[in-house]
């Protein structure tokens, strides 16, 4: 799978997701799309991939007031948090994250010392493990929405890091990593991504992996993933 099909299939996902009718292009055109699957409820959502853009919004106000501001700018700076802040001065804002795809031939799966096992979602040392972790890392690691096995490291008989992925349409499989905070940087949160990556890869999945902490975007790389595009929703005053 080259370049090209992994940002076809990336955006076919996106517009999927959009609620209404909607295709990547060069020019921001917001859809009024109040059922958008693309951000929290109420919220306008832009995802950039590549050098093509879609942005959805709850009302035709919204919309209308999003693409006065936002319609002359470039794709990739629809997604900076200064230039939306400056021109349309938003409530609240989520992201931007990054969007990354993996070819299951660029895959570089880690065979390292780390034993991982697999274990079922609601397994209580995993419980036990997302319990003991901050609410802030595992509401960003996505780990409790996972829908495949868990595939975790331990220290001591107690879980360190875990991965999963949730499924999503298209086949795609959108991972989870989270590591304790007193355990990263020793490569864990690779060891089992690798392996939860292994699952979805054996089973024709389309693995994307989406965050943004620059040390969770480092493993992703390392990992063979390429970086597509990005990810924000805001929240705006009523027009």
């Amino acid at each position: 799978m080259d370049s090209p099909t992994l940002t076809a299939r990336s955006r076919a996902l996106w517009e999927g997701l959009a609620g209404a009718p909607v295709e990547f292009g060069p020019v921001l055109r917001v859809a009024v799309s109040p059922n958008s699957l693309l951000c929290p409820p109420g919220w306008v959502s832009i995802i950039v991939i590549g050098d093509a853009v879609i942005a959805t919004a709850p009302a035709p106000d919204t919309a209308d007031a999003v693409q006065q501001a936002l319609g002359t700018l470039p794709a990739p700076s629809l997604t900076d948090p200064t230039v939306l802040s400056t021109r349309l001065q938003p409530l609240e804002m989520i992201g931007p994250a990054c969007l990354a795809y993996l070819d299951a031939a660029e895959f570089r799966p880690c065979h390292g010392a780390i034993a991982v096992e697999q274990l079922l979602p609601h397994d209580g040392g995993l419980r036990q493990f997302v319990a003991a972790s901050s609410a802030e890392d595992v509401e960003e690691s996505g780990i409790r929405r996972i829908t495949s096995p868990a595939f975790a490291t331990r220290e001591h008989g107690t879980i360190i890091s875990a991965a999963g992925y949730r499924d999503w349409p298209s086949d795609v499989a959108h991972l989870s990593v989270l590591t304790i905070a007193t355990a990263r940087g020793r490569g864990l949160a690779r060891a089992v991504a690798s392996a939860a990556l292994t699952h979805a890869i054996e089973r024709g999945k389309l693995p994307q992996w989406r965050a943004r902490p620059p040390e969770s975007r480092r493993v992703a790389r390392a990992l063979g993933f390429r970086e597509l595009g990005f990810q924000l929703s805001i929240r705006v005053a009523s027009p």
